[in-house]
């Protein structure tokens, strides 16, 4: 990109800077630190200059917005032709406690829903379980039948309204309930708008959240990436999440490399049954973290884009542009989040959100600055929302389309980023999978690879943290005596009485041969290997419950904690 006599110029401007001016204050002054790295302990050199960035190319490297290999952005206008979804996460209590969140937040100018679950309901398992005991509505959101899913969103329009649902291992199930849903409200399949995370490979490397063992986990995730290619085109059905694979302890790097590779994978087992990439690919969604190391950040989202375009194009013979753009959601750090001076969380999530905006992504969720103590409370929540709409409106951060491109620092770090996330991609590859990424990453969850790696560097940021060399603002450096005792959300603690209520009474209310019917029919079709989408649309319409859905799943593969403590 540049001429090497421009180069050499440079560099001799750079060697005569070094001694005449940075060595005499070097020498009377010193620096802070005699290193400085990002969260991810990568080295940030002091200065960046075009030598850094020399073997650039712009068109191939950089490009245009909207145009390959999309670094710096997947829309011509980005932000000055509509902003980003914000997508605030709820979810607590009952649907109708839910629901109320639901419209205060749409009220308060949200663009997006954003569902979060209790653990039995993530789990698979109903609310009068006796392993859900204590846990019901604590975490999220409980949901049983489709009689809850109808409270959850009554008064609200679903061909109105985008919707993302935090599910993993029962997502195929809430996912049939909000398409029954759509279907009692008269709203055409094909106009439905939303995003279900369904990342089964993340679960078994980072979140831990798992019912049936891996094979037949892929197997649910790609039917019903099958069936809403066909059915609901206007709605993702997976949101391939390194969000939760950063907070187990990652780098940015592993975060990146893993994600990717994770959705490689699926795009495999995709072509393995048959499908038309240029038909499924548009639909797949990503989910990144944003954590404080603004610039790397930043130079983590271009490059996710320029990596995904690259492979889409070269391993798996993408042609349409939908087809490489990699599209993502954004949620700032929760594992920065701290219980000393949460106000001081509100300053972190502005700058982990400005990362994700002047990285291009396509929606964001803010956190509010007392999750490290309870729920969200109602003014957390609205402060973590104006964050967005005071960086939409106020910063001219939404202006200017991938503002940061083009600076050398930002560039230098995106080709760094790229490089090492890709060494991690090809070893999965070639070295785990056999020229398959498919198997590389199942076989990487079998071996615990992704679980050491990753523990490998928490354990190194831990260090850090504990020796002061990174700084957590009031945790190792500027604490104060705290004797405050901060107004936090609760969650009644009826709810569970209350929500086992509701429960028995659908039981008692359905047609208890239609439920077996629809469970057998089930049966039948994963014996058979069908997709099973249709018929557990079926059930959840005969209000066959979530546990009485998963139960058939886990008759006929077997509990994976089960297989697992075997291996």
């Amino acid at each position: 990109m540049f001429d090497e006599s421009d180069l050499q110029r440079i560099r001799e401007q750079k060697d005569e800077w070094e001694a005449e001016t940075l060595d005499p204050v070097l020498d009377a002054y010193g620096e802070r630190k005699e290193r400085f790295a990002t969260v991810s302990n990568l080295d940030v050199d002091r200065l960046y200059t075009p030598r850094d960035v020399d073997d650039l190319d712009y068109e191939e490297d950089i490009g245009f917005p909207g145009e390959e290999p999309f670094t710096r952005g997947v829309y011509p206008t980005m932000y000055r032709g509509r902003q980003w979804t914000m997508r605030q996460f709820a979810g607590f209590g009952t649907a109708d406690e839910t629901n109320e969140r639901f419209h205060y937040l749409i009220d308060e100018g949200q663009t997006g829903l954003s569902t979060a679950f209790d653990m039995p309901t993530l789990m698979g398992i109903d609310s009068d379980d006796v392993m859900a005991d204590g846990e019901v509505g604590k975490e999220g959101v409980a949901v049983d039948t489709l009689a809850d899913m109808e409270r959850l969103f009554d008064g609200i329009n679903l061909g109105e309204v985008s919707t993302s649902f935090t599910i993993n291992p029962s997502a195929p199930v809430i996912y049939a309930m909000y398409i029954a849903l759509a279907d009692q409200q008269g709203v055409p399949r094909e106009e439905i708008r939303g995003t279900l995370q369904n990342d089964m490979f993340k679960e078994f490397i980072a979140q831990k959240e798992w019912v049936i063992p891996p094979e037949p986990s892929l197997k649910l995730v790609t039917d019903t990436i099958e069936f809403a290619s066909q059915e609901t085109p206007k709605f993702k059905p997976i949101s391939v999440s390194g969000y939760h694979i950063r907070e187990a302890g990652s780098t940015a790097i592993q975060e990146l490399a893993f994600t990717l590779a994770d959705g490689f994978a699926y795009v495999e087992d995709c072509l393995n049954r048959g499908m038309d990439v240029d038909e499924f690919a548009p639909q797949l969604s990503f989910f990144f973290n944003s954590h404080n190391s603004m610039f790397e950040e930043i130079a983590k989202f271009r490059a996710a884009r320029r990596i995904y375009a690259r492979v889409m194009d070269d391993w798996y013979d993408a042609e349409a542009d939908a087809s490489k753009q990699l599209k993502f959601h954004t949620q700032t750090a929760g594992q920065s989040l701290t219980a000393q001076q949460p106000l001081n969380n509100i300053v972190r999530v502005t700058i982990q959100a400005l990362a994700g905006v002047l990285g291009g992504t396509q929606s964001l969720h803010t956190n509010s600055f007392d999750e490290a103590l309870a729920l969200p409370s109602e003014q957390a929540v609205r402060v973590a929302l104006r964050t967005q709409q005071i960086i939409a409106e106020e910063s001219g951060a939404a202006d200017i389309v991938d503002p940061m491109g083009g600076s050398f620092a930002i560039e230098s770090l995106t080709d760094e980023v790229e490089e090492k996330a890709m060494a991690y991609i090809n070893h999965i590859r070639d070295d785990l999978g056999d020229g398959s990424v498919r198997d590389g990453v199942i076989q990487g969850i079998q071996d615990g690879y992704f679980q050491r790696e990753i523990q490998d560097a928490a354990y190194e940021y831990q260090q850090r943290v504990e020796s002061e060399e990174e700084v957590m603002v009031g945790v190792n450096k500027y604490t104060v005596e705290e004797d405050t005792e901060p107004e936090i959300l609760t969650v009644d603690e009826d709810v569970q009485e209350r929500q086992r209520d509701k429960l028995a009474t659908v039981k008692a209310e359905r047609d208890d041969a239609a439920v077996e019917a629809a469970l057998d029919e089930l049966q039948q079709v994963i014996t058979d290997g069908g997709n099973v989408m249709p018929v557990i649309i079926d059930a959840v319409k005969a209000y066959a419950t979530m546990g009485e859905i998963m139960a058939v799943f886990e008759a006929e593969y077997g509990s994976y904690q089960e297989t697992a403590s075997v291996a």
